[in-house]
C-alpha cells in the first residue's frame, strides 16, 4: 500500500497550487483550505488529468467533520482518501473504503498516548504525524503501530523531507512547493 512510489504529496492550498499539480508528474496530491462548493469539481479536474486527491476533510469550509460529512464526500465526491483528527472520519472512511489517514498533532506525549489509543482501534491506512521534523517520534509511532507514516507540518527544506523519508516515512506532506520537485 501506498502512493506508487510518491515520497511528497504536495499539499494544496490555492487554485494556483491545484493547478500546478495538475501539470506535476505527481499522482497523488492533498487538499487543503478548500470550500465544500469547489471539492467535487476539484476532485474530478484531478480524476480527468489522472490524478488522485486526499481530502483533508478538517480543513473544508461548510462541511462538518464528522461521520456524515465523511459518508457525503465519499459518495458524492469519490476522493481517493479522507485525512482527519476525528476518528469518526477515519472509521466510515475504512467503511467506504478509501485511503483513511489519521492526522496526529503531537503537542505532547500524553497527547501522543491517546492518540495512540485511537489509532490502536480504528486501525487508519496511514497516520500523518504533525509536526514531521521529529525522526525520532516518526521512527517510534511506526514501530509502536505497524501503519505507514506521513510526515507533515514544519517541513520547510530539502533535508527536512529527507530525515522524515530516513526515519521511515512513507511520504511527507507539504505546502511548499520549491520541496515538491
Amino acid at each position: 500500500m501506498g502512493f506508487h512510489g510518491q515520497s511528497v504529496l504536495p499539499a494544496i492550498r490555492s487554485m494556483k497550487q491545484f493547478d500546478r499539480f495538475l501539470k506535476s508528474d505527481f499522482e497523488y496530491g492533498v487538499l487543503l483550505d478548500s470550500h465544500l462548493g469547489q471539492v467535487k469539481n476539484l476532485v474530478m479536474a484531478a480524476k480527468a488529468s489522472n490524478k488522485k486527491l486526499l481530502i483533508h476533510v478538517d480543513l473544508i469550509q461548510g462541511i462538518k467533520n464528522d461521520e456524515y460529512a465523511a459518508e457525503f464526500l465519499c459518495q458524492e465526491v469519490k476522493p481517493a482518501g479522507l485525512i482527519s483528527t476525528r476518528s469518526s472520519v477515519i472509521a466510515k472512511a475504512k467503511q467506504k473504503k478509501v485511503y483513511a489517514i489519521q492526522r496526529l498533532f503531537l503537542l505532547d506525549t500524553g497527547a501522543m498516548e491517546k492518540s495512540l489509543e485511537l489509532i490502536r482501534k480504528y486501525q487508519p491506512d496511514f497516520i500523518e504525524v504533525l509536526p514531521g521534523v521529529i525522526p525520532s517520534i516518526i521512527e517510534e509511532i511506526k514501530e509502536t503501530t505497524g501503519i505507514p507514516i506521513l510526515a507533515g507540518g514544519l517541513i520547510r527544506t530539502k533535508e527536512d523531507v529527507q530525515q522524515a523519508l530516513n526515519a521511515g516515512a512513507t511520504a511527507v506532506t507539504t505546502s511548499r512547493e520549491d520541496l515538491w520537485g
